[in-house]
């Protein structure tokens, strides 16, 4: 059975200011979304607010994952029914291993299977070893990327391999995908968006954010929803985001009354 992530009438709050203003959306497991909108639009709040951001304040509304809603859960408890979030800024760790922070993120999210593991609950050594190398060659990333420190010196383009690394690893249902393309030059954009394209199949939904389409050039995305004033305005197919390329945002804004925002996103 199809997993949703069903967002009804959905408000966010940051520091008492307004972001998300009444939000509907749904993704289904191998449906590709791409939600777009300028900078300032509600896309970042809207990300963190359904991984569970304790800075961002859920004043209404439901959002419905795997049949539980999980406005009253914490981070890792959405971690583990199947949610994932890539961040636009992945935070450095320095000491951390990747391989070892993987490891750790695997066996937590795992643990409610009753998965076996080595007596400090994580993962096997041996089994961790054998995922990490296979999905590192389906992505083809260096062996050596595993041994490096956290996002610790990464490069931009790093950093969301890093990224979609752990995503292949957790095997989420459902990811949320928080401007990967922010910060990449051409040649990182397309690996970026080649290396999610593999892991696309009907036990993944992806909702891409983003304002710009180049990445929706590699990811080719059913759905397209236009996200203004913490609202979607518009939804389409592929050919909004044609639209947007060629027009910008103004003609939407315009047809439903919209002024430009203002840095309105925290």
């Amino acid at each position: 059975m199809s997993i949703d992530l069903a967002i009804k009438d959905l408000h966010i709050s940051v520091q008492g200011k307004p972001i998300i203003k009444g939000l509907n959306l749904t993704v289904k497991q191998g449906e590709i979304h791409a939600l777009m909108g300028p900078n300032g639009s509600g896309k970042s709040t809207l990300a963190k607010g359904l991984m569970g951001h304790p800075l961002y304040d859920i004043d209404s509304g439901k959002v419905v994952f795997s049949g539980v809603d999980i406005l009253e859960l914490e981070a890792n408890e959405r971690a583990r029914l199947g949610l994932f979030l890539a961040f636009q800024y992945p935070t450095a760790i320095p000491g951390v291993s990747l391989a070892n922070f993987l490891r750790l993120a695997v066996s937590a999210v795992r643990a409610k299977n009753g998965n076996e593991s080595d007596k400090d609950g994580l993962i096997p050594m041996r089994e961790f070893r054998r995922e990490l190398r296979e999905k590192m060659q389906q992505l083809g990333v260096d062996d050596s990327f595993a041994r490096r420190y956290l996002n610790d010196g990464f490069s931009g383009g790093e950093m969301k391999r890093a990224e979609i690394l752990q995503l292949a690893m957790l095997e989420p249902k459902i990811a949320i995908l928080d401007e990967t393309d922010s910060g990449l030059d051409i040649d990182a954009v397309r690996i970026v968006g080649e290396s999610v394209s593999q892991l696309i199949g009907p036990d993944l939904g992806v909702l891409i954010i983003t304002h710009y389409p180049r990445l929706l050039d590699y990811i080719r995305p059913q759905f397209v929803h236009v996200l203004l004033d913490g609202r979607i305005v518009e939804s389409g197919g592929w050919e909004l985001t044609q639209l947007l390329e060629a027009e910008g945002y103004d003609p939407i804004r315009e047809k439903h009354g919209i002024k430009e925002e203002q840095n309105g996103e925290i």
